[in-house]
């Protein structure tokens, strides 16, 4: 039963994390109807100003700079990239996304080379012991910081102006252009809060009981994939709901992986895939995603 806590805990942090980096595939998704593919090197450029600029500035201005970095360079693949490619079909524009990412990828892993780098966050190794189970400090700080950044998130898109002229393109982009509804500043503020989220997700996605920021980071962002997918791209409650699902499978099937041994190796590793394919199997829109519908 200790185990399963511990498991469960930190299922349910990994999921909020996961959360984040989903929100960030549907606000642009419902900006732009664009799969935005670079967003894992998005997560990876806003760890690397935090591992980069903490010794400097100390950790918390770090953290800022990370999520500015992050948010100013999503905006800046809005502007030069998606904006300007001539090209009316969406799926062609999700696999430029595909291009940016492999080039900001190389560069940056060329940069990372084999290091193994430290965010300086200030929980360290710290454990927190209730009872008989222990629960690392950095899994309720995800789970705190999460929860705050997706609720604020999630107010500013009901109650703000952008989150309200969001909404309007989302819903029907011609009629909102109509209203006085500037779609470009609307996708350009998508992929800048997408990148804002990324690079909080980054943080606690390199923390303990992780080693650091390495090259394989984005690998591991990508896990949340399945979460918007099996949630809904269009839908921000079907992300939430995905990251949760995807953290505590990943976790269980991870923790429990000698009993499930007969199922193969790296199960673990798969779990969340498979989960997406069975959902989508099931519901190819998602959890809450929007059926689209078509009268002949």
């Amino acid at each position: 039963m200790n185990t399963f806590i511990e498991l469960l805990v930190g299922g349910i942090s990994a999921g909020a994390v996961y959360a984040l980096v989903a929100l960030g595939f549907v606000v642009i998704f419902k900006a732009t109807e664009v799969v935005n593919f670079a967003h894992a090197s998005l997560l990876l450029v806003g760890g690397f100003v935090i591992a980069k600029m903490h010794p400097v500035v100390g950790f918390w201005a770090a953290l800022l700079l990370g999520v500015a970095g992050a948010a100013a360079l999503g905006a800046l693949i809005e502007f030069v990239v998606i904006r300007r490619a001539n090209v009316a079909v969406h799926s062609v524009l999700a696999i430029v996304t595909i291009g940016v990412d492999l080039i900001l990828v190389t560069e940056l892993t060329r940069q990372l080379g084999t290091e193994v780098l430290a965010l300086g966050d200030p929980w360290g190794s710290d454990v927190l012991q209730l009872g008989s189970v222990n629960i690392p400090v950095t899994r309720i700080a995800a789970l705190i910081a999460a929860t705050i950044v997706i609720t604020a998130f999630l107010l500013a898109f009901k109650y703000t102006s952008w989150g309200v002229a969001m909404r309007a393109s989302a819903e029907d982009s011609e009629t909102a252009a109509l209203m006085g509804v500037r779609r470009g500043r609307v996708s350009m503020g998508a992929w800048a809060v997408a990148g804002a989220l990324a690079a909080v997700a980054a943080l606690f996605m390199c923390v303990f009981p992780t080693p650091g920021l390495d090259r394989n980071v984005t690998a591991v962002a990508m896990k949340a994939f399945p979460a918007a997918i099996l949630g809904g791209l269009d839908s921000t409650g079907g992300a939430l709901a995905g990251g949760f699902i995807i953290g505590i499978t990943e976790a269980l099937v991870g923790g429990y992986q000698e009993e499930l041994s007969f199922l193969g190796r790296g199960l673990g590793d798969v779990a969340p895939f498979l989960v997406m394919v069975i959902v989508l199997l099931i519901r190819p829109a998602g959890l809450f995603g929007t059926k689209e519908l078509a009268r002949v």
